[in-house]
């Protein structure tokens, strides 16, 4: 399963989505494949330091991160599209309607995932966190979906 994670500019929540994801895949044992991008992102950025910092907390290295722009080569290539809000999934409704998602829709939650850009770390932290509830609901329903396939 292709997961792309997507929000605004590519440098806060996605990639720390996108990040923790990964890492609980590895815990995990899933078998996907995790990428993220922005919906108006400039290439090549790097995560801002205050998502850098945050992520330190759960033993995760977001420093290499660059920013990708979302393409329709991203979107077909994706199985699974989770958007950190509602506005991005209604940006992204006539391109993939079908295989999009808010983040909380996906682990039972009520709401968005706040953009912290420009806020201090504390609020990083924060929204790392709430990312983190909501990806190990997320990553426990996708384990259950593999065994059950694997048993089939």
């Amino acid at each position: 399963m292709n997961i792309l994670f997507v929000c605004t500019g590519n440098t806060c929540r996605s990639p720390m989505a996108a990040a923790i994801m990964n890492k609980l895949a590895i815990e995990n044992d899933l078998d996907i494949r995790i990428e993220s991008a922005g919906l108006f992102a400039k290439e090549g950025e790097a995560a801002s330091p205050e998502a850098v910092e945050a992520l330190k907390k759960y033993d995760i290295d977001l420093s290499d991160h660059k920013s990708k722009q979302l393409t329709p080569e991203l979107i077909a290539q994706s199985d699974l599209i989770v958007t950190m809000t509602q506005a991005h999934k209604l940006i992204l409704q006539d391109l993939a309607a079908d295989k999009t998602r808010t983040i909380c829709e996906l682990a039972d939650m009520e709401g968005d995932i706040p953009d912290p850009f420009g806020g201090d770390l504390k609020e990083y932290e924060e929204t790392a966190d709430k990312l983190y509830i909501a990806l190990t609901q997320l990553s426990d329903k996708l384990a259950e979906i593999q065994e059950n396939q694997q048993n089939n």
